[in-house]
């Protein structure tokens, strides 16, 4: 009995835990987070756009890990466009919340282009780097559009 009140309260917490997580205690936090998640997206970014500008030589290797960590940190931001976070230091646009749907399809773009940039990054190719960052940038670009104030 006491075994299984045990694991009863362990499941219970586990699961009052698991909202907790996914939110942010102050809009704020939820802000700070997402910008920080864009910068760290952007100096990696940044590297891979001097390769394909060539502005830096094309080097396989870095533009393969600058590329993942591109890939990883496109499946971050979204988590932090919740209610009330639309107001205080950020640049985001009303249509983030009023177009939701058009919001999330960009998300969900950046997120598949940077997978490909990644795995053309890893060809080793640099013509399929580059096409590859084009089509990538284009999503960026086309989100910041629609969505970024400027």
């Amino acid at each position: 009995m006491k075994k299984m009140l045990l694991t009863l309260i362990a499941v219970s917490c586990a699961a009052l835990s698991v909202p907790a997580v996914a939110q942010f205690a102050k809009a704020e936090d939820a802000i700070k987070y997402r910008k920080a998640s864009f910068t760290v997206m952007a100096a990696h970014f940044g590297r891979l756009g001097a390769m394909a500008q060539g502005k830096a030589p094309f080097d396989a290797q870095a533009a393969a890990a600058n590329a993942d960590i591109v890939a990883s940190m496109a499946k971050l931001p979204w988590a932090a466009y919740g209610e009330g976070t639309d107001q205080g230091d950020t640049k985001a646009k009303p249509e983030i919340w009023t177009q939701a749907a058009k919001f999330k399809e960009a998300a969900d773009k950046l997120q598949s282009e940077s997978v490909k940039l990644a795995a053309a990054a890893k060809t080793g190719r640099e013509d399929a780097f580059k096409a590859a960052f084009n089509a990538t940038a284009g999503t960026c670009k086309s989100c910041h559009d629609d969505f970024r104030s400027k």
